[in-house]
């Protein structure tokens, strides 16, 4: 790939570059640059939905009569690669990244109308109701059931590891409606208003105080069958089309090329057992140098992910391996920042701003303990979370499966 970008890119960074300078407050940078997982601070994500929104910004893998930007891939990379070196904090990705492809290629005019726009602009803001107690990778076993009455489906049952629960407005949910031959049939996708009567959502606390994630009951809860996406028992197929954009939707590459520059950058200050910088030590370069390699070929295989999803393609098998390979490259990035931070990185420090809420912002410890810079603080934390990144969205030995059978032929 040439880096040396056209006169037009490089126009188009600047442009950038003088937006974030411009509207990115202390506060939000921190909320970006501290977060130790793939979600910001709730606040402070959605302010910088706001202003992003506001600039036309929000959704700009979209297809532009929906509100996307018609940008170049270059432009692409180069926005989610600015905005990262500047801190700004992610969005959620439940609504602009994932449900609302599949609202585009299954939706009504009625819902096009209503969701996407609110998707934009924050009024919508949706969670996912994919697993349940007993159902997670085997996705296809769920059993929340969503009885016929009229023009209405009665939904009852559970989803657990619901995140942002707590603060969304919708969810987005796969309910049993028959029971067929093969247990793929008989789902359906529904769009749930999480003000309905009947819905209770119970946090779940993170050992490190967070609570970002949930369990949801729904008792009784009447939804109505115009909020059913695509046609009833064939769920599916929705969920199918969705979780492509949920595996491969995102550019992974350009955050993990920052934390790996960063990781070099911070491993500077570190010295190492024969007395020099962390960095200059030939094993941990070495491993850093990988890193960094395959983060630029992984680069290269969102490029043909995203030129499909701009043009409201599916992009298919291929974002089975992008979720492979992200995944498990930044569980490598956060293993080395792990090594790196030493004994100054401690798992259990009062991060959290609000009781329950994400980390936003470095307390040194003040109980005896000898402390770090943030970031070592923040290194056990951000690895211990991510952990689970090769179980969500399906997990790493389903996406091996999956290209086994559509890439292969096996």
């Amino acid at each position: 790939m040439d880096m040396n970008w056209s006169p037009d890119d490089a126009a188009f960074r600047d442009e950038v570059r003088a937006f974030l300078d411009e509207k990115l407050t202390p506060e939000l940078r921190a909320a970006g640059t501290l977060r130790t997982s793939v979600y910001s601070d709730h606040e402070a994500s959605m302010e910088w939905q706001a202003i992003l929104h506001e600039r036309g910004w929000a959704a700009p893998a979209w297809p532009v009569q929906y509100g996307g930007c018609d940008w170049s891939q270059s432009q692409h990379y180069i926005f989610s690669r600015e905005s990262i070196l500047a801190g700004a904090p992610s969005l959620s990705p439940m609504g602009i990244r994932m449900v609302s492809h599949a609202i585009m290629a299954f939706g009504t005019d009625e819902q096009k109308n209503f969701f996407l726009p609110g998707i934009l602009d924050g009024s919508v803001f949706f969670c996912q109701g994919y697993s349940e107690p007993e159902s997670g990778s085997d996705l296809a076993s769920l059993s929340m059931a969503a009885v016929d009455d009229g023009d209405d489906l009665v939904v009852t049952g559970s989803k657990i590891w619901t995140t942002h629960a707590s603060e969304a407005n919708w969810i987005f949910c796969l309910v049993r409606t028959s029971r067929q031959e093969r247990k793929q049939q008989g789902i359906t996708f529904v769009l749930i208003d999480m003000n309905s009567p009947g819905i209770e959502v119970q946090n779940l606390v993170f050992a490190s105080g967070e609570q970002v994630q949930a369990q949801v009951f729904f008792d009784g809860v009447r939804v109505p069958k115009k909020n059913v996406l695509g046609t009833i028992d064939d769920g599916w197929t929705v969920a199918k089309y969705l979780l492509v954009f949920e595996r491969g939707g995102g550019a992974a590459a350009p955050a993990l090329q920052v934390m790996a520059e960063q990781l070099g950058r911070d491993a500077a200050s570190v010295t190492a057992p024969n007395g020099g910088p962390l960095s200059e030590d030939p094993a941990f370069a070495a491993k850093l140098t990988d890193l960094q390699v395959r983060a630029k070929i992984l680069e290269v295989l969102e490029y043909r992910a995203l030129a499909a999803m701009s043009s409201g393609k599916d992009p298919g098998s291929i974002a089975s391996m992008l979720k492979i390979l992200g995944t498990e490259l930044s569980q490598e990035i956060t293993t080395l920042s792990l090594e790196a931070a030493g004994p100054h990185g401690r798992v259990f420090q009062p991060h959290a701003t609000k009781p329950g809420g994400p980390i936003f912002q470095y307390t040194p410890p003040t109980d005896g303990y000898v402390s770090g810079e943030p970031w070592q603080a923040v290194a056990p934390l951000h690895y211990f979370n991510d952990r689970a990144g090769s179980i969500y969205a399906g997990s790493n030995e389903i996406q091996r499966n999956i290209l086994a059978k559509a890439t292969l032929g096996l």
